[in-house]
């Protein structure tokens, strides 16, 4: 996803020229909009599941009155907590972790980027306001340009990650139990 800085000026306004293209523009991503909110919920309560199970494997309630109200983020270092402790405990890094972590912040980021952009603001090239930056160079409106192919690696990354965390697991469940 390519980014552009425009220098804030006066008031927060943003430039579509071409309006009716840019109308067309999102026609045509609010689908992938769409699914990555899917996906990523999905993902999400599979999370969820895995950091329950941590807690105990008789119920989710134990581990959902944790999870109650705790962001997406604040889940995943709570993942990683439970797992850096798992692999102290057996002095051993289990394969794929560090991968894992990293697609799972990745794809909350991604989303975030996705759904708190002000889509109204699209240009005709795809260009979305997503967020004002301050800086020693003074205030500047940040845009990302969502073209179908980033919307599209955005979606298959959040479907990838899913996939390895219940691998993972299974495969954290292996080691713990000896069936490896």
């Amino acid at each position: 996803m390519k980014t552009k800085l425009k220098e804030f000026i006066q008031h927060l306004s943003h430039d579509v020229e071409d309006e009716e293209k840019a109308e067309e523009y999102l026609d045509n991503a609010l689908p992938s909009i769409g699914l990555i909110v899917m996906y990523f919920n999905s993902l999400e309560s599979s999370l969820d599941s895995v950091l329950c199970e941590n807690f105990t494997d008789r119920t989710d309630s134990t581990g959902l009155i944790v999870l109650n109200k705790m962001n997406y983020s604040s889940k995943v270092e709570l993942f990683k907590r439970f797992c850096d402790d798992f692999q102290v405990g057996l002095n051993k890094q289990l394969e794929g972790y560090e991968l894992l972590i990293n697609d799972l912040a990745e794809s909350g980021r991604l989303r975030n980027l996705v759904v708190h952009a002000n889509w109204e603001s699209t240009d005709d090239e795809g260009y979305t306001y997503v967020r004002l930056k301050m800086s020693k160079k003074g205030m500047q409106q940040e845009y990302v340009q969502f073209t179908e192919d980033s919307l599209q690696k955005i979606i298959e990354l959040v479907i990838k990650t899913k996939f390895k965390l219940y691998e993972f697991w299974e495969h954290r469940n292996d080691v713990l139990y000896g069936r490896v």
